[in-house]
């Protein structure tokens, strides 16, 4: 048990564990002291000097300061205030004006400390680096002009076990910069714009173009949200994460002049029925002495399957050509939900509010493409971060937490399995609840798969299904993955089923969630998910009456089904 000491902030006691960093302290008893470098889950360089304090007469950042016992902080001290503001000016020098983040409402931390000190970005300046915006595929991109030096996102890439990103250049010329390996490449996961707290590095934005094509009454707009959006964008407003604000959502996208309101999760149980078929069929050829390619692989989450394109093409194979859960959606609705309803498909937009950047990079593929009633269509046309879709509602003064609730339309229903899709696991028990089904006709005997949950970066677990026992993994992060990977291709551990995410705690802590949430704002997160699939009466994709009608549909027409159901992978060479 870790010793408890007495330290004294602006003379006030407070009873904290030995060696627990003071700015940490500070925060968690609502004692205000700025700060842009510090995150409690990352390594923090010290750089940005705003969050300065006097101890002992003397000024230090409270970031590298360690609790003790007797110890003595000022934060208001006169020479601090002027220190802070000083330091404060020092950073906007790089920091232009014209920040994209700033303009279009997106959360940045220098704008609000602009105006708490008085500062505008004119006082100081220095001669620009004016460098070149780098583009990460079509879903990040970083301007090294905006970069205040923090080392944030540089901490955020290597913990997850990339290293990409680094800082170049000596003294006032240190800017951020790439990796030139050839071995190294971005997966486009967006754990560094999540880190970066004044928009140097950032999502692309779809902003004006969903704002465009909303104004557009030649086209159908529909919406479709991800399961793990509902449970995180309420932090964006003030509210504890993990709250389901899915039913307000519903009312605000009507509110922005959305056609129709559908459902990432309706997405998700399709991906379920696909990728379970694909894997029950790859345990029979096991079962009756074949070699498929085992352990299968997920393959939702586009920013591993770039990792497993990159960095481990022979192990292609092994990933499930099922489609992601909003292309899946996107597809059904530009298809089956055209037809149905007498549309002409071309006009229809699909836009997915996702909890990730690399959904970008996915829907820009010319893979997914595909002919439907005589027209070339993409199943998703554009993405907005649950970061974006927040800077929306704001820009339409639209206070969320008050709106009433509402429903989407019918086509957006979905199961509580679909719910835990944006959780480390949930992909996984999803699939399994609904393989033992297809597998030996009857149910699992608890559907609550507690082995597959939780935060933990490697899970490993032994399912039964009928007389045959499955032996499942679930990952997140590339560190983890290369762990796995390894130990596959030398043989000695084996699978039949695994599931990869990119980022912590699966899509529940992705890249374009509010900025910089914590493994703790990730539990809570998480736990909303698991309480919507609890609170479901129908909890297995297979018993979705709408999917099921849609597979009917798609089923029919063969040639149609691998167009719009499957997908192929490729390996990939750096930027690709």
């Amino acid at each position: 048990m870790s010793k408890l000491v007495t330290v004294y902030i602006d003379n006030q006691p407070y009873q904290v564990e030995e060696g627990q960093n003071l700015l940490q302290i500070a925060l968690a008893n609502q004692i205000d002291i700025p700060h842009l470098c510090y995150h409690p889950d990352l390594h923090a360089d010290h750089n940005c000097r705003l969050c300065l304090v006097k101890h002992d007469g003397e000024v230090e950042t409270s970031c590298e300061i360690q609790a003790r016992e007797g110890l003595r902080i000022e934060t208001k001290d006169a020479e601090i205030q002027a220190l802070r503001t000083e330091n404060l000016k020092l950073i906007l020098a790089s920091h232009r004006t014209n920040c994209p983040k700033c303009r279009a409402q997106l959360p940045c931390k220098v704008a609000g400390l602009m105006k708490k000190y008085g500062v505008t970005s004119e006082e100081y300046r220095r001669k620009m680096l004016d460098l070149a915006v780098h583009k990460m595929a079509n879903a990040a991109e970083f301007d090294p002009n905006l970069c205040v030096r923090c080392g944030l996102c540089i901490s955020a890439c290597a913990e997850i076990g990339i290293n990409f990103l680094r800082l170049e250049g000596k003294s006032s010329d240190t800017h951020l910069a790439h990796s030139q390996n050839p071995k190294v490449d971005c997966i486009y996961c967006g754990q560094c714009t999540v880190s970066c707290p004044v928009g140097a590095i950032r999502e692309q934005s779809h902003l004006e173009a969903v704002e465009e094509v909303l104004a557009d009454s030649d086209k159908i707009v529909i919406v479709q949200m991800a399961p793990s959006v509902r449970a995180s964008i309420g932090e964006e407003f003030g509210l504890e994460p993990g709250l389901n604000l899915e039913k307000k959502m519903f009312t605000a996208l009507r509110i922005l002049g959305f056609a129709k309101i559908f459902d990432v999760n309706m997405g998700a149980d399709i991906t379920t029925m696909v990728e379970a078929e694909e894997l029950v069929e790859r345990l029979r050829q096991k079962f009756t002495g074949k070699k498929p390619s085992l352990p299968m692989f997920t393959s939702c989450c586009p920013g591993w399957v770039k990792f497993l394109e990159f960095y481990y093409p022979e192990l292609i194979p092994h990933l499930t050509t099922a489609r992601s859960p909003h292309i899946h959606s996107g597809g059904a609705y530009k298809t089956w939900w055209a037809k149905k309803a007498g549309v002409d498909p071309s006009k229809i937009v699909v836009v997915s509010l996702m909890p990730c950047t690399s959904k970008k990079y996915e829907a820009s593929m010319d893979k997914l493409t595909f002919e439907f009633a005589g027209h070339k269509l993409k199943p998703v046309d554009l993405v907005l971060t649950t970061r974006e879709i927040a800077a929306l509602l704001k820009k339409h003064q639209l206070d969320l937490p008050n709106l009433p609730d509402s429903e989407a339309d019918l086509e957006g229903e979905y199961s509580g399995a679909a719910a835990i899709y944006g959780a480390s696991g949930g992909v996984m028990e999803s699939a399994l609840r609904t393989s033992a089904y297809l597998l030996t006709g009857q149910d699992l005997p608890k559907i609550d798969l507690q082995e597959v949950r939780g935060m933990k970066g490697i899970k490993k677990a032994t399912i039964k299904m009928g007389e045959q026992e499955i032996k499942v993994a679930v990952v997140a992060t590339p560190r983890n993955a290369r762990n796995i990977l390894e130990k596959i291709k030398r043989g000695v551990e084996e699978y039949d089923y695994i599931e990869f995410m990119a980022c912590p705690g699966g899509c529940i802590g992705g890249g374009g969630q509010p900025l910089q949430g914590t493994v703790e704002t990730i539990k809570k997160r998480i736990a909303g998910l698991y309480t919507i699939d609890a609170q479901k009466k129908v909890r297995r994709a297979h018993e979705n009456s709408i999917v099921q009608e849609f597979l009917a549909f798609v089923k029919s027409e063969p040639a149609l089904s691998k167009k719009i159901l499957h997908t192929s992978y490729s390996a990939k060479n750096k930027g690709a």
